[in-house]
C-alpha cells in the first residue's frame, strides 16, 4: 500500500460509512491508522490459523495502554480458554455462534474492586459509593474494549463484541467466579478473518456531531435519510417480530431498533449491579 492510496481509502471508507467522502492530505500523519479505524468491520467467520500467546499478550498490553479515568484502572480482562466454559456461555448465546468458533474468546469486565481494595490497604475511607463508581468502570472496561480491537485489527485479527452476555451477567458472572464490584462488560471473538468483512453504514456526522447545543432538527428527516442510505448497500436478512409488528416496506436501520427495544431485555441488570454490591443512588 503506497502512501498515496491512503487517501483512497479514506474517502472511499467514509463515503461508505457516512454517505458522505472525507478527504485527507496525503502527508497527513498517522494517515494509515486513521483509514484502518474508518476501515474497520465486525468479523465472525474465522480462519483455522491460531491466534498465539505471544501476540495475544501484546494485544492485551496495547489495550491496557488506553486512558482510564484518574488512572484508577478499573477493567479487566478473562481469557476464556476452558472447553467447557466457553461451551457453556456458548450455549447462553446461542444466536452468536461464532462465540463456539473463535480461535479466542474473551470476555472484558469493570473492576470497581481494586479501587475499594486500595482504600482499605491504606487504611482511607471509601467515600464515593453511588452510581459514579459503577459509571467509571463501566467506561474504563469500554475504553480497554475499543482499543484491544484496534490493535488486533493491526494485527492483522478480525473481532466481534458480544453485549448479550449481559443477557446472563449473575451465571457468567458465576462462570468466572467473579467478585463483588466486578461485572461482565461484554465478550469478544478474536481471531484472523475467513472473509473480507463489510464496512456497515452508521448515522451521518450531521446527525452525531454538535456544536455548541445540541441539536436535533429534521432529525426524522436525516434518519430517514440514513436508512434509505444503508439499505442500498446493506438489506436486512429479515424483520424482527413479524407477528406482532407485520412486514414493513421500508424496513431500515430505525425500524429494526424500534422493533429491537419494543421487547424488553436484561430487566435484571440493575438488580444484578446492584447484588455485585454496587449502590446506583
Amino acid at each position: 500500500m503506497t502512501e498515496k492510496e491512503i487517501p483512497v481509502r479514506i474517502a472511499r471508507a467514509t463515503a461508505e460509512r457516512f454517505g458522505a467522502e472525507i478527504t485527507a492530505n496525503p502527508d497527513q500523519a498517522g494517515a494509515d491508522s486513521l483509514a484502518r479505524m474508518l476501515e474497520h468491520c465486525s468479523h465472525r467467520r474465522y480462519s483455522d490459523r491460531p491466534v498465539t500467546p505471544e501476540l495475544l499478550r501484546l494485544l492485551f498490553a496495547c489495550a491496557f495502554s488506553a486512558p482510564s479515568k484518574s488512572d484508577l484502572q478499573q477493567a479487566d480482562i478473562v481469557q476464556v480458554a476452558d472447553p467447557a466454559t466457553r461451551t457453556t456461555i456458548a450455549d447462553l448465546v446461542a444466536d452468536n455462534p461464532w462465540v463456539r468458533t473463535a480461535p479466542v474468546f474473551l470476555i472484558f469486565c469493570g473492576n470497581n474492586r481494586r479501587t475499594r481494595q486500595v482504600a482499605e490497604l491504606r487504611g482511607k475511607p471509601f467515600a464515593n459509593d453511588h452510581l459514579d463508581a459503577f459509571m467509571n468502570s463501566a467506561v474504563d472496561a469500554g475504553i480497554v474494549l475499543a482499543s484491544f480491537i484496534h490493535a488486533a485489527e493491526a494485527a492483522g485479527l478480525g473481532c466481534c463484541p458480544i453485549s448479550s452476555v449481559r443477557n446472563h451477567s449473575q451465571k457468567v458472572s458465576d462462570l468466572l467466579e467473579l467478585p463483588e464490584w466486578v461485572f461482565p462488560l461484554a465478550g469478544l471473538c478474536v481471531g484472523y478473518p475467513a472473509e473480507p468483512g463489510m464496512v456497515t453504514s452508521r448515522l451521518g456526522l450531521d446527525i452525531t456531531v454538535h456544536t455548541d447545543r445540541f441539536d436535533e432538527s429534521n432529525i426524522a428527516d436525516k434518519i430517514t435519510a440514513y436508512d434509505r442510505r444503508r439499505l442500498a448497500r446493506q438489506q436486512y436478512k429479515k424483520q424482527r417480530d413479524v407477528a406482532r409488528f407485520g412486514m414493513a416496506e421500508l424496513y431500515g436501520w430505525s425500524e429494526d431498533k424500534a422493533r429491537q427495544y419494543a421487547k424488553p431485555e436484561r430487566a435484571d441488570f440493575g438488580a444484578f449491579i446492584r447484588g455485585k454490591k454496587f449502590n446506583l443512588g
